[in-house]
């Protein structure tokens, strides 16, 4: 993947594109990947960086979403669970099978979440990841041995998946670039352009890096910005109504060693009547999360006092080691872009629906909206179907169930702590074997080598210091001031890769510096 040679596609372009794709979080790509794989003409354009905002800041699950059944919406859990199947089969580099539990501490929690996930059970069908089982108290302290054990009774045992969703969303692009389709990072669309009957017929845009803009046009433009969907929906009409209500979800990194055991915690209601998640992830343990209504969207959300207490002084109820401030080693916040009918509000934005929308303005633009990272592909799915008849191309059938993401391989576990990279773990091999001061960790901290940076910067088109750190490696969520420290060599080794010089690598430092102060909870509190 390489974005000079996706300027250059662009550049000998001359007939409109069946579909321009703006957004590249995980609808985004999941459009262009269905789009592109069906055969049609495909440009995606992302503003920043893959997954920079809502797609990089998730829970980290691929899950039904027990909460849902709860409320009674069987027919999204339904399509969860087959989702979540398929996605396990086909990126089984980086969505894992983990078990979770229910811990409980009432006589009536056990026969009660015991029923509820049995009809999890049921409904996954032959997409199960495990049978759910009622633990005794023994068992449920052997699997998590620093839950805390006063009054507690047993616990239930379900199974979900989890993944890294920033390099799922890295993986995606190249996918949607191996389909024949072009994506350009740090690309921003300024406007819409409509044909003298009024259709939207393409959209001006620009480069981020030269300043340049470009008038490109195509059969049909899906707009695919997670929440900052209305902002590309009042380019096209001034006068359409807001339809989401963001939502802010607040998380916390802890070391391994508070939660050590083979499985995640799951508390199903919350002092704010939420789910609460413990669970292991690249060696540490994310907390979360909460839900705090936010007046609008924004690329870094800054989590606040208030969520860092709720989820430390949570953590702590059910830890033998309480955690402490002290002991955070990174916090994160993502935005929930929330659907909902502006004429028929939620009182709770926990309320209201995870199901996605699909809608065509009168001017022909194409919003989806709405949903989750583990219904992606049947979100994008129902987009190119309904776009498809829009743009008057040859009907295609979607082919994505059985489309192996790039990275694909069935046993990448071999490849120890290089396992997320697939099927590219023996090609970073080849070349830490070719260069050894490659393979050298930059910081005992961190699962971090000079190899992945090089590797980011010339095939996952990582342009900049934060690319490399926030989402081609998780460094700055497990650990933020590590990541901080290393980003001075991370610069250099970008600019000797990319060709920039000791300017652009002070400028980096300095810009990644003040990013990621936001993730330090010694500046939040």
């Amino acid at each position: 993947m390489d974005r000079d040679a996706a300027l250059q596609t662009l550049e000998a372009h001359n007939e409109p594109w069946d579909f321009i794709v703006i957004g590249g979080g995980a609808t985004g790509l999941g459009c262009a990947i269905e789009a592109a794989a069906r055969g049609y003409d495909t440009l995606l354009l992302e503003m920043h960086d893959f997954a920079k905002a809502t797609s990089s800041r998730s829970t980290k699950l691929v899950h039904g979403g027990v909460r849902y059944l709860q409320q009674g919406n069987v027919s999204l859990v339904l399509e969860a669970l087959q989702e979540r199947g398929l996605l396990q089969r086909n990126a089984p580099h980086l969505v894992h099978n983990l078990a979770f539990i229910v811990p409980n501490y009432d006589w009536w929690e056990g026969p009660f979440y015991g029923i509820g996930m049995k009809v999890y059970d049921m409904l996954a069908g032959r997409q199960n990841f495990g049978r759910s089982k009622n633990l005794s108290r023994e068992k449920t302290l052997e699997h998590l041995p620093t839950i805390a054990p006063e009054g507690l009774r047993g616990g239930v045992i379900y199974y979900d998946g989890q993944f890294d969703d920033a390099r799922l969303a890295v993986n995606m692009a190249q996918t949607f670039v191996e389909q024949g389709g072009t994506a350009l990072n740090y690309f921003k669309v300024d406007d819409l352009t409509k044909s003298d009957d009024g259709v939207v017929d393409g959209v001006v845009a620009t480069d981020q890096e030269s300043g340049t803009t470009h008038r490109l046009q195509a059969r049909a433009v899906i707009n695919a910005t997670g929440i900052f969907t209305d902002s590309i929906r009042k380019m096209d009409d001034p006068e359409a109504h807001d339809t989401l209500r963001p939502s802010q979800g607040t998380h916390i990194v802890l070391d391994r060693s508070f939660l050590p055991g083979d499985a995640a915690i799951m508390i199903p209601k919350t002092d704010d009547g939420r789910v609460l998640f413990a669970i292991p992830w690249h060696d540490r343990v994310v907390v979360g999360t909460t839900d705090e209504e936010v007046e609008g969207p924004s690329l870094e959300p800054t989590p606040t006092k208030q969520e860092i207490d709720f989820l430390v002084e949570h953590a702590g109820r059910y830890l033998v080691k309480a955690p402490t401030h002290d002991d955070v080693l990174s916090t994160f916040a993502g935005i929930r872009p929330l659907v909902t009918d502006p004429s028929h509000p939620a009182s709770d934005t926990s309320e209201i629906s995870r199901e996605h929308v699909v809608h065509i303005s009168k001017h022909g633009l194409v919003t989806i909206s709405g949903g989750k990272w583990t219904t992606y592909r049947k979100m994008a799915e129902d987009t190119i179907d309904r776009a498809a008849v829009l743009a008057d191309v040859e009907e295609q059938e979607s082919v994505t169930k059985d489309l192996h993401i790039h990275g694909w391989h069935e046993h990448a576990e071999q490849f120890g702590d290089l396992a997320h990279y697939g099927s590219d773990a023996t090609k970073l091999r080849t070349l830490m074997r070719d260069h050894p001061e490659w393979a050298e960790p930059l910081d005992d901290r961190l699962p971090l080598r000079p190899v992945q940076v090089v590797w980011a910067a010339k095939h996952e088109m990582a342009r900049s210091v934060e690319d490399v750190l926030a989402r081609r490696t998780r460094s700055i969520l497990l650990n933020a001031q590590a990541s901080i420290d290393c980003a001075p060599a991370v610069a250099r080794l970008m600019a000797e890769t990319l060709g920039h010089d000791e300017a652009w690598q002070h400028a980096q430092v300095e810009a990644y510096e003040a990013l990621a102060a936001n993730y330090l909870i010694s500046n939040l509190t």
